[in-house]
């Protein structure tokens, strides 16, 4: 069925903190004001992810409310060699997030990793230290170039919004032990802005790539939004959405996540052969989660809303599966 696309101003939820039923849909540029009421289930964070042709880059702001998820990773895909410096600060104190997607900063400094994000309306600029990593990073927003917005209803009650931005373009420095590397050609960034109240335990699939020349993004997800009515499918070609509202059928192997994934619909058949695994697990009681992230390249296709067929072939980017109890 195809969803609602939104083109004015809305807010996420009413002044009860109740979803506002006319924020379900989907937009090519951020409309939701997400100022969250209450405590206890609201789940805020910012996710950059970059790749560039030596380095894979994952930076995330988070406030679970009763805690503070910040990290830093990368990846050398050369030697497959990682640094991961994560920490957890108690009621997420320090942790500050904007309520619309694209302005204002972002930033944490608990536990050891400090992360500043200046959202301008010309560009967005990361800084960010922990252990052997610092990292900078200039991200410029490009004139009328679209990203898909998505609310994803469960009830009244719970819910969530997210932007995702592929195939953003970027520059910067990432200094690891003391090495300094160039981000620039080649590279690329994606966001993850999330926004909602979510149930206790939850299971998600999560993809987004693109090809060096950034012409073509693909952004794919499942499970969490199966049978809400919305989905946080799209293409993005030449800075234009292109959205899908099927939901997608996922085939792994959970035993070797190194395996050929199958990722298919009406308007998608993509095969991502995974080059590296990337596990993050967390075990504090309430809060716990494990995440397999694979970084590699995507083949297939994909059709426009026209019905014109688009080649996935030479992407590269993530597939994930996380389940986490928060």
């Amino acid at each position: 069925m195809p969803e609602r696309e939104i083109t004015t101003p809305v807010d996420l939820c009413g002044p009860d903190g109740r979803l506002n039923p006319d924020a379900v849909g989907w937009t090519r540029t951020p409309l939701h004001r997400t100022h969250l009421s209450g405590w206890g289930r609201a789940k805020r964070w910012e996710y950059w992810g970059v790749v560039t042709p030596t380095h894979i880059i994952g930076v995330v702001i988070s406030s679970l409310d009763y805690a503070g998820v910040p990290s830093l990773y990368v990846l050398e895909r050369a030697t497959g060699r990682e640094w991961a410096e994560d920490a957890v600060v108690p009621l997420a104190r320090g942790v500050v997030l904007p309520d619309v997607a694209g302005r204002g900063r972002a930033r944490t400094s608990g536990g050891g990793v400090r992360i500043n994000i200046e959202q301008e309306p010309a560009r967005t600029t990361i800084s960010a230290v922990a252990g052997g990593i610092a990292l900078d990073l200039d991200i410029p927003t490009e004139p009328e170039r679209e990203a898909l917005g998505v609310v994803v209803p469960w009830s009244a009650t719970r819910f969530q919004y997210t932007v995702k931005d592929v195939a953003r373009a970027v520059t910067g420095t990432l200094a690891l032990d003391g090495e300094t590397y160039e981000i620039g050609q080649g590279s690329f960034a994606v966001l993850d802005h999330g926004r909602g109240k979510w149930p206790y335990s939850m299971t998600w699939n999560w993809a987004a790539a693109s090809n060096p020349e950034r012409t073509l993004g693909l952004q794919v997800g499942g499970q969490w939004t199966d049978g809400t009515g919305s989905t946080e499918n799209a293409l993005v070609i030449d800075g234009r959405l292109h959205k899908i509202s099927d939901d997608l059928e996922w085939i792994y192997d959970r035993t070797d996540w190194l395996k050929p994934w199958r990722i298919s619909g009406s308007r998608l058949d993509a095969t991502f052969v995974p080059f590296h695994e990337r596990v993050a697990r967390t075990n504090l009681l309430v809060l716990a989660g494990e995440t397999h992230q694979c970084f590699g390249h995507f083949s297939g296709w994909a059709t426009t809303d026209d019905g014109t067929r688009v080649s996935l072939d030479g992407l590269v980017g993530w597939a994930e599966e996380a389940h986490n109890r928060w």
